[in-house]
């Protein structure tokens, strides 16, 4: 996340390399083609071509306050899941975060020293900016099943850096001893979430370590990155064996910071995934674009998407769909992160961020979203209804098959899957303006019930089709779920 007009700037200049050309070039894209279209395609399954295990879903939990266009770091405490009511909390558990019956979404990013900005005396450790913050984070990921956060800083906590603020800056000092004290307090962050019940699933040095930001940044160059990479994730790993360490949460290993890792084995020992942030971009990117040439092994995936310009539209649902479809298809990503669940009533950015809208108490104007009252919240349908589906009918550690595609469309794109219990899903989208029609064989007699999403469609049960062959005519902008039954 970066601040609307100097993340458009910079990323056209930072990266404009082949591997990561288009992303924000590619946004009016999004706009339907004036070129003839293909209506049908013919599509096999391949449930004998295994490919990766898909873990599970991750979203970013605004537990403080940013101002509204990313503007400064309000003193005013307002948040989820403190703003809501006790019985809002409860539905934003389960309507939103759990979907399912056992559990939804996996993975919740927690930005320390943004959203999660207290400190200590010293300035050098985080803490609960608010009596009782990490308790409700916690009790947020027990009730709604997830399996723990991605903590990654926005920021150290002000005392390491050179204007002793959340703001701006960069670390006050590279030396060892220095790097080797804040490898210590990281640490010790994590060890204060972990002993309040938020567990840590995944751990990041920085978020957009290029960026200056209005909020809560750290800027480092490659070299920067890399010697205090090396100095602070071995002491997480000692530690948190399990915890999944990424780099470098903008633009992976193609970026500065990712070639100087790679440049170091010892370094390169201690990443587990490279991160990319595609903020709006078209999903197109994802089917000739160069992701994971220089992963050295390691996994790759989005763990950012949102819209910084121009909120939501009826074709960006179809597009954030194919964003997590063509991440998984064609760069064997493993996840796909949505930026915000909730975001408040009171800010600009919130429409383009957000999953839903939260009225915090304090937002006495109900000229906008007049139907949320105060510590309620509602979905922001057309980003919530791309996202839905693959939560409900894609549970954790769903994999991926093979499929036979006659022509690789861009606007026409095909997923299957298989859940952990066997089943076979498969998802087909439609982002043009004309109807489509997939002709499938599924090379099974079994039956499929259909479940189709659009920008005002969740979860519109269809008739049920038995295979092997399938003709399936999708409506212009809708994502269909297609479930092997019972």
């Amino acid at each position: 996340m970066h601040s609307p007009e100097p993340r458009r700037v910079g990323r056209r200049s930072l990266l404009a390399g082949a591997a990561a050309a288009g992303t924000l070039a590619a946004l009016p894209l999004l706009r339907p083609s004036t070129a003839s279209a293909a209506t049908s395609g013919e599509y096999v399954l391949r449930f004998d071509e295994r490919k990766q295990t898909i873990l599970g879903l991750g979203f970013e939990i605004q537990s403080d306050s940013i101002g509204s266009d990313n503007q400064g770091l309000p003193d005013r405490v307002s948040g989820v899941p403190y703003d809501l009511t006790p019985s809002e909390r409860d539905r934003f558990y389960r309507q939103m975060l759990r979907v399912r019956s056992d559990r939804g979404f996996r993975y919740c990013r927690l930005a320390l020293g943004l959203y999660y900005r207290g400190t200590d005396p010293t300035g050098k450790h985080l803490r609960d900016r608010y009596s009782g913050q990490a308790a409700l984070l916690a009790d947020m990921i027990r009730k709604a099943g997830i399996e723990g956060v991605s903590a990654e800083y926005w920021s150290p906590a002000p005392g390491w850096k050179s204007n002793r603020s959340y703001i701006g800056g960069k670390l006050a000092s590279f030396a060892p001893a220095e790097l080797d004290a804040l490898g210590d307090a990281m640490v010790g962050d994590l060890d204060l979430l972990a002993a309040q019940g938020v567990p840590i699933s995944m751990w990041g040095l920085q978020n957009e370590p290029i960026y200056r930001t209005a909020y809560s940044s750290c800027v480092y160059s490659g070299e920067e990155y890399l010697k205090t990479f090396k100095a602070v994730a071995p002491k997480v790993r000692a530690k948190y064996p399990h915890v999944m360490i990424h780099a470098n949460s903008v633009d992976g290993w193609s970026g500065a910071a990712g070639k100087a890792i790679r440049r170091d084995a010892d370094a390169l020992s201690n990443v587990d995934a490279w991160t990319y942030h595609r903020v709006g971009a078209n999903s197109d990117d994802q089917i000739a674009g160069d992701f994971t040439s220089g992963a050295e092994g390691k996994l790759v995936f989005n763990n950012e998407f949102e819209y910084l310009k121009g909120g939501t539209s009826d074709r960006r649902t179809i597009n954030t769909a194919q964003s997590i479809m063509n991440w998984m298809t064609f760069q064997n990503a493993s996840t796909w992160f949505w930026l915000h669940a909730l975001k408040p009533t009171t800010n600009a950015e919130s429409p383009g961020y957000s999953l839903g809208f939260w009225r915090p108490p304090h937002d006495t104007d109900f000229g906008h979203y007049p139907h949320i009252k105060a510590g309620h919240w509602d979905f922001n349908d057309r980003n919530w209804n791309a996202v839905a589906g693959f939560v409900r009918y894609m549970p954790w550690n769903s994999v991926r098959y093979g499929v036979d595609e006659s022509a690789i469309l861009k606007d026409q794109r095909i997923m299957a899957w298989k859940t952990p219990e066997g089943k076979p899903v498969f998802a087909i989208t439609n982002r043009s303006t004309s109807s489509f029609t997939y002709s499938i064989d599924t090379r099974t007699s079994d039956s499929f019930q259909g479940h189709r999403f659009g920008p005002s469609t969740h979860n519109r049960t269809l008739e049920t089709r038995r295979g092997p062959k399938l003709s399936l005519t999708v409506p212009p902008l809708s994502v269909e779920f297609w479930v092997r039954t019972p």
